[in-house]
């Protein structure tokens, strides 16, 4: 029998000392049982006690989505005016180390689970989750190539709408109108595209400034589709830039490139990171790298791992991870980032848009 990521946290349980796990996380919910939600202040839970069947807590109004999405058919459903928390009681007494996802779980909310739990114990399962989506299966990465598909799509159709005076929130909108017309879920994160000097701020906000010749033009987007997201940063340069943001451009290429090449199975986050930092440091600009080259990919835009450079986690055959350096001056800034698959004998790059300097015009 092929083993699920439900099956295998069920085995974590024994293994680990747990009674039972309770899984709050709308995106861990659609991990483990394949229904997708998005409760809003509702209770969603998903309760795996050991030696019994598992349970899956949805609002009413969700009863039918569940029963046809979810791989779990034991579900309880709870209406507006119900105490969801009273459904927990039925272990109350039962069970007395329980695992949270403490990440998520709100101090209002862990009260709540503990007056209805009694006197359990709560233990983190953080790292049981991180150990199971860290490596993709094939249909993961199958749905992520889709994800990365759309917005390299995105990206290629809005380009066409590049001018002289758009604005960086025009922009923005035509590019998330794209999104949805090609048939992606949504973005993965809010839009970035950013103009000029703006672009030297690694996390700047879109407004209105207007497109210039002689301008750097930065795209930070993504989608999720199926349940998984694509994250994928290029920058341009509108007409003739100055030498030294060439310079720039050139350096964060090559940094991206080497980082690319360091990754196989087996070596550090540390080292992937220091591959990229090296050549930008030997250029002079280390300082104006000033975050991780690169974060983990899945369910979550930003997962497990964190790629920096002091991070000893061992890369592992499966994991999908960013690769995106910058540099970032007064005048502007680059940053290049692709979406990588480590693979049995190295890397795959899933991104596939040109990154050689394009040089976009009216």
């Amino acid at each position: 029998m092929t083993s699920t990521p439900l099956s295998r946290l069920e085995a974590d349980l024994s293994a680990n000392g747990l009674d039972a796990v309770l899984i709050t996380d709308p995106k861990h919910i659609y991990y483990l049982t394949g229904f997708a939600s998005n409760p809003h202040e509702r209770f969603l839970g998903l309760v795996l006690a050991r030696g019994e069947e598992p349970l899956l807590i949805v609002p009413a109004l969700d009863a039918d989505a569940a029963s046809a999405a979810s791989s779990v058919k034991n579900i309880v459903t709870h209406s507006d005016t119900d105490n969801p928390y009273h459904l927990l009681q039925r272990y109350q007494g039962r069970l007395e180390r329980i695992g949270l996802e403490k990440e998520y779980v709100t101090v209002s909310r862990y009260e709540q689970l503990a007056a209805a739990l009694g006197s359990a114990r709560f233990e983190d399962v953080g790292s049981l989750l991180r150990a199971l989506r860290v490596k993709k299966s094939p249909e993961e990465v199958a749905r992520m190539r889709h994800a990365i598909h759309l917005i390299e799509e995105v990206l290629r159709q809005g380009l066409s709408h590049v001018r002289a005076g758009v604005t960086e929130i025009e922009l923005v909108a035509e590019m998330e109108y794209q999104m949805k017309k090609l048939g992606a879920d949504g973005p993965s994160f809010d839009t970035m595209v950013l103009t000029g000097p703006k672009t030297g701020l690694p996390h700047g906000t879109p407004g209105d400034r207007k497109l210039q010749h002689g301008d750097l033009l930065m795209f930070d987007m993504g989608v999720y589709a199926g349940g998984y997201a694509s994250d994928i940063t290029r920058t341009f340069a509108f007409g003739d830039i100055s030498p030294e943001l060439k310079t720039i451009y050139n350096t964060v290429l090559a940094a991206n490139e080497a980082a690319i090449r360091a990754v196989k199975p087996g070596i550090t986050c540390a080292e992937v990171d220091r591959a990229a930092r090296q050549v930008i440091e030997e250029a002079g600009y280390g300082e104006r790298f000033m975050h991780r080259v690169g974060h983990g990919l899945g369910i979550d835009v930003h997962e497990y791992p964190s790629l920096h450079g002091q991070n000893l986690d061992i890369l592992q055959e499966g994991t999908v991870f960013t690769i995106e350096p910058g540099i970032y001056v007064s005048a502007g800034g680059v940053r290049i980032e692709d979406d990588v698959l480590v693979t049995d004998a190295g890397v795959e790059v899933l991104t596939s848009y040109p990154k050689e300097l394009q040089v976009l015009t009216d």
